[in-house]
């Protein structure tokens, strides 16, 4: 692949998006791709100090704090983590980026949408994802698969999850060339197939 590629994979926790990112992983490292496994927020290095804050933080964060701290660790991430390594060729693959700060903190928290749009688009430069992937699962079966070990944004409530659910539902009618959703509920190996054919339209 003379070009490298920057693959994002979003929806709610427990909507088996990790799963299937390693599991792509495996298969195009075996094919002989070179790919770099990352995610926001949480990147190696300062992401993994913003990561703590914004999970674990026990004190109150107000909605605005928290967009930028999502922000901060973006900025971070690009430019260290995916820019070098798109140019070098690889395959980038990350757990959440862009879409989830508009799911999260534009639909999920009431932030706006438009001032977000244009915060993600000075931490990242400018740059998209070639391809998003967005796993759709309904609230109910995200909350029972996450557990009762909820982490600060994993406790957030139904009303939240849902205002998140059909956040990324209307980012992908909004890009359909980029943004492509897939049934979460269905098995891993199908989910799977679906990916390897969406990538493969890339190519």
């Amino acid at each position: 692949m003379e070009r490298g590629l920057f693959i994002t994979f979003e929806g709610a926790d427990g909507c088996g998006k990790t799963t299937q990112l390693m599991l792509l992983a495996k298969t195009l490292k075996a094919k002989g791709y070179d790919v770099v496994v990352t995610r926001e927020p949480g990147a190696k290095g300062l992401g993994e100090k913003i990561r703590e804050i914004l999970l674990n933080y026990d004190g109150e964060v107000s909605s605005q704090a928290e967009a930028f701290l999502f922000l901060a660790d973006r900025a971070q991430h690009i430019d260290i983590i995916v820019n070098p390594a798109v140019e070098k060729g690889k395959i980038v693959l990350c757990d959440r980026h862009t879409d989830s700060t508009v799911a999260y903190q534009g639909y999920g928290r009431g932030l706006d949408i438009n001032q977000i749009n244009t915060l993600n688009s000075l931490a990242t430069g400018g740059k998209k994802p070639d391809l998003t992937f967005v796993f759709d699962i309904d609230v109910e079966t995200s909350m029972k698969r996450v557990g009762a070990n909820k982490d600060r944004m994993e406790s957030a409530g139904m009303e939240f999850f849902n205002r998140v659910r059909n956040g990324y539902l209307e980012i992908a009618k909004q890009e359909p060339n980029r943004v492509k959703v897939l049934d979460a509920t269905q098995s891993i190996e199908d989910i799977h197939i679906q990916l390897i054919k969406l990538i493969n339209q890339l190519r």
